[in-house]
């Protein structure tokens, strides 16, 4: 089957709805602690999650560099149904963190690849500035599909809370033909002798070789560690301010459709008032709803998410595209992977660290910490990622 743009977008489509359309994130909170789980054992094991990644996440960007990008998305697909048909029949503690390794392994083949894969599929037709404009609509696709999940998923677990664990393993199970869909894009690449040593190269570019590159990656890494964070404590908020749990699905969907329209309308924002504002609008939207959310009492609180995640919808695809102009296609998904590796090494150190203070202290004090934190370094980085004009390409191609 010869290669096409539309089936390729067509593809991808499929793939983010059944990654992103999880059905249980809604109430998988409650689902833990009925369990037996604490908070801080929820925080662990999305630190063995995130560890997962960390370890896997570069080695799997440069195999879908060297192998294939439709290779690692098939891969990492087929681990995803196995993951959740593992999660649907546990019940403890290190039953779940089984489930999480698959799952970790399956996010870290996909995450990069898909990104790559699309941007690489527009560059082969010569459309590389509609990057953003697409990122943001497979991104906008996730987030309605997960926004439709919450709805979902909130009324299957009124009849048990592992139903919708049950009804996500089928979910995902979607994304394996439509892996099977894809075709590499004919694109030129660099010519280079595989191994360790350029990966130590990719590596050393992305951290501290390519100034532009650096500060992009560290800038991009906090901000995503940031809303990663902000997704495990939306449902214990929601318990705090006795929210209703009929209501958990209906307020998760509504933040992932912020989510979705922001990321819709991303390059449109970013087309009028440029790179530069772009990226200190949606830092601050994120980092100053992680202050005020401590001081918004009871429902009021929950306009401060929405603002959080109109940033986030903002802050995805931008940041992508900011990554992606400026690097080349033979390395594009492993630099992808070393920015989601840094994501998941900092959640992975601060995640039991939220977890803890929540359990010793309190939710508000976990989440002021974590927006102290988390906002000192991301104003540091967003400094040098301005100052260095990280948003634009090389002129006469990298240093």
């Amino acid at each position: 089957m010869a290669f096409s743009v539309k089936r390729n977008l067509t593809a991808l489509y499929l793939v983010k709805i059944a990654k992103w359309m999880n059905l249980v994130m809604p109430v998988i909170v409650l689902f833990y602690k009925s369990n037996g789980l604490t908070m801080k054992d929820i925080f662990l094991l999305q630190s063995v999650y995130s560890l997962t990644l960390m370890t896997l996440e570069i080695p799997t960007g440069y195999f879908a560099d060297r192998v294939g990008r439709k290779s690692s998305i098939l891969f990492g697909s087929m681990l995803g149904f196995t993951g959740y048909l593992v999660y649907s029949f546990s019940f403890g503690f290190w039953q779940f963190v089984i489930a999480e390794v698959i799952l970790g392994v399956s996010q870290s083949l996909v995450s990069g690849a898909d990104s790559a894969m699309l941007y690489d599929t527009l560059a082969s037709a010569k459309q590389n500035d509609r990057y953003t404009r697409l990122e943001g609509r497979v991104t906008s696709i996730g987030n309605f599909g997960e926004a439709f999940a919450g709805i979902v998923g909130g009324i299957l677990a009124v009849s048990s809370l592992r139903t919708p664990f049950f009804v996500q393993t089928c979910v995902a199970m979607i994304a394996i033909p439509a892996a099977l869909m894809l075709r590499e894009p004919p694109v030129k690449t660099r010519k280079t002798k595989p191994g360790l040593k350029e990966i130590g190269s990719i590596i050393y570019s992305a951290l501290h070789g390519d100034v532009k590159l650096k500060w992009n990656t560290f800038f991009s890494a906090i901000t995503g560690a940031a809303t990663l964070s902000m997704a495990w404590f939306v449902q214990p908020y929601f318990g705090q301010i006795k929210l209703p749990l009929t209501m958990y699905g209906v307020l998760w969907a509504l933040l992932n459709l912020t989510v979705g329209i922001a990321a819709i309308y991303a390059w449109r924002f970013e087309k009028r008032f440029g790179a530069s504002r772009t990226v200190i609008t949606f830092t601050l939207a994120i980092f100053l709803s992680y202050l005020m959310l401590t001081f918004m009492p009871g429902y009021t609180g929950l306009i401060v998410l929405l603002v959080f995640y109109l940033g986030r919808g903002l802050a995805t695809p931008t940041l992508r595209n900011y990554i992606n102009i400026i690097t080349t296609s033979d390395v594009r998904a492993t630099v992808l992977s070393v920015r989601n590796f840094l994501i998941r090494f900092i959640f992975a150190v601060t995640g039991p660290l939220w977890g803890w203070i929540t359990d010793k202290y309190s939710l508000q004090s976990a989440i002021i910490s974590a927006g102290l934190i988390y906002g000192f370094f991301a104003l540091i980085s967003m400094y040098f990622f301005l100052k260095h004009k990280t948003y634009e390409p090389y002129t006469t191609g990298n240093p």
